[in-house]
């Protein structure tokens, strides 16, 4: 699609920008040691932490993939939003407290806390490293999208641009200023999410939004062709005119007469309106032809009930098939078990001084999480219904509904987008540099090293995951974020959440153990995704029926096996003998 740059857009966008890193050039002076860069001394306060955790995990797939998944697909993108929050139980109750005392830097700390094993040092770092570079994908995906309509530069400079960026927070820094980024990202994102639903229900419905009449909704079909060019029924395009975006209700409930407008309405009044509407949703069609690899978009005339209705997306919910369903089920077991799991979220428990703090954080956390993913529900209906949908691209969808009301509003939630991406891939980088520079190069390899040369370590470490990040974000940039994210997720969920759990509440578990669960959960899962339907369709571009593996996500299989194997090996193994915690440099 073809975008117009407006100086106000790039002003807002810049002055976004350019705060975040004036932040943390002037918060760099409070990283000099290495507890101040890893961990921020552990003197973040619990309101601040617990804020910063929503910023940290309201990610790129939260905001830009779950509305566009809702915007295309209805209610099944909500699913996600679900399966997000409810991963904070697992958080709240059984990793916040314990989790705190059991580490000082990364991940691994807490894993070998009681075993002093370069062993589950090595296993968990890796570990680590794979989920924050999986991880890392949709974020950069999500700021390549943003910055094509914002400032008009191609998906590629967008990734570039945000990688320099983060790398610069991380390197000025470290968790200061990754936690006060997180801060001011999660305070800006629900209060402007909140502002945009209360547009979109004092707007309500509209028949033909964005149109100038019924005339106008003629069918087209758009096509994307190999070299990246928009044709519509096969004419290629160059004019914004003739690209306008699309989503539009076709037919109000018969209550409201003749009348093209519901006006204002509230939000259980907004679902029933929808309800029984009449909308034009786009769907997509991939081809394979003499001409190349291609996608086809075509509308689909829907009524609102069917939108509301589970099944749009995930077919297990409406079909027989077993692998379908199976494939549902092993996403949410994922999306629920993976929260705990995730290693840049652990790591922020390290930045608050007691297990008190750490669990007061988790409370503030789910609070300000949940109020965003009640949020989420009615922006991606509002774009749906907006008349400003671009089918070629499902992650665009809340900055574009932004767009449908004002400009302004647009630049400043694709500003705030950006941040978004910010704070949550400084906070991966973070964990990744940290898995480095502590658990490898000192643990591991036995480097004895000065304050100065961790940090040093820390920060060469953060610029090649942002070179890596910058790649894989180009690499991958016609994926749906949320449906990327999803990966991350069950690697996470199946290599370090058996570890983790069984420590915590297993004392007959080994350091053996620990190793055998975390490197067969992190290489199961990670060869179930290489192997899966979705993999050969959309990375290999090969035919689904090629695929190994049974249904696309594992966690089903993995997470369980996880659990299996650090039994098995932790009984066939001698007890673990009371070891002394290593001393913290």
């Amino acid at each position: 699609m073809i975008h117009h740059t407006s100086f106000i857009a790039v002003a807002i966008f810049a002055t976004f920008v350019l705060g975040v890193l004036g932040l943390s050039f002037w918060l760099g002076r409070k990283g000099q040691s290495a507890s101040g860069y890893y961990a921020a001394h552990g003197q973040i306060h619990w309101f601040v932490n617990g804020i910063a955790f929503a910023g940290d995990y309201l990610s790129a797939a939260s905001f830009l993939g779950i509305c566009g998944m809702i915007a295309f697909s209805g209610y099944d993108g909500f699913l996600y939003s679900i399966g997000f929050l409810a991963g904070w139980i697992v958080a709240l109750f059984v990793i916040a407290e314990p989790i705190k005392a059991l580490g000082t830097f990364t991940f691994a700390d807490a894993l070998d806390s009681r075993f002093n094993s370069r062993g589950i040092k090595l296993s968990v770092a890796i570990s680590t490293l794979v989920v924050s570079i999986f991880y890392l994908i949709p974020q950069m995906v999500g700021a390549g999208s943003l910055i094509t309509p914002l400032l008009g530069l191609p998906h590629e400079v967008g990734v570039v641009l945000v990688g320099v960026t983060v790398t610069l927070i991380v390197v000025t820094a470290g968790m200061v200023s990754t936690t006060w980024v997180q801060f001011i990202k999660g305070s800006l994102l629900v209060f402007f999410c909140g502002v945009l639903t209360v547009l979109i229900l004092g707007r309500g419905l509209e028949v033909n939004a964005g149109r100038e009449g019924a005339e106008n909704l003629a069918p087209q079909v758009r096509t994307v062709a190999a070299d990246g060019r928009v044709l519509i029924d096969g004419e290629p395009q160059t004019d914004d005119h003739d690209l306008r975006p699309v989503g539009t209700i076709l037919k109000l409930p018969e209550r409201y007469g003749e009348a093209r407008s519901t006006g204002p309405l509230g939000p259980l009044a907004y679902l029933a309106a929808l309800e029984d509407s009449t909308v034009v949703t786009w769907s997509a069609k991939k081809h394979a032809d003499d001409a190349g690899r291609h996608t086809t978009y075509s509308p689909v005339e829907r009524r609102g009930g069917d939108l509301l209705k589970p099944g749009g997306y995930f077919k297990g919910l409406t079909t027989g098939n077993l692998a379908d369903r199976l494939d549902f089920a092993s996403l949410m077991l994922a999306l629920f078990c993976g929260t705990a799991s995730l290693p840049h979220i652990l790591i922020r428990y390290y930045t608050v001084k007691d297990g008190a703090a750490a669990r007061k954080s988790t409370v503030v956390g789910i609070a300000a999480i949940g109020v965003f993913y009640v949020l989420t529900l009615f922006l991606g209906l509002g774009a749906m219904t907006s008349g400003a949908l671009d089918p070629t691209d499902t992650n665009m969808a809340a900055p574009l509904l932004a767009k449908s009301f004002s400009n302004t509003l647009f630049a400043v939630i694709s500003a705030i987008a950006f941040t978004t991406v910010l704070g949550t891939v400084s906070g991966l980088i973070m964990a990744g540099s940290g898995a480095v520079a502590h658990d490898l190069l000192e643990n591991v390899c036995g480097m004895q090293m000065t304050d100065h040369e961790k940090i040093r370590c820390g920060k060469l470490a953060a610029v090649g995951l942002g070179i890596v990040a910058m790649v894989l974000g180009i690499l991958f940039r016609n994926f749906n974020v949320s449906f990327l994210v999803g990966w991350a997720f069950n690697i996470a969920a199946s290599a370090n959440l058996p570890a983790l759990v069984m420590l915590l509440f297993w004392p007959r578990t080994t350091r053996q153990g620990i190793v055998a669960a975390v490197t067969i959960g992190m290489l199961s899962s990670l060869a179930w995704i290489l192997l899966s339907a979705d993999t050969f369709e959309k990375v290999y571009g090969l035919s689904k029926d090629m695929a190994v593996t049974p249904f696309s996500q594992p966690g089903l299989v993995t997470i369980p096996l996880g659990f299996l194997v650090l039994v098995i090996v932790s009984l066939l193994t001698p007890p673990p003998l009371p070891v002394s915690s290593p001393s913290r440099r």
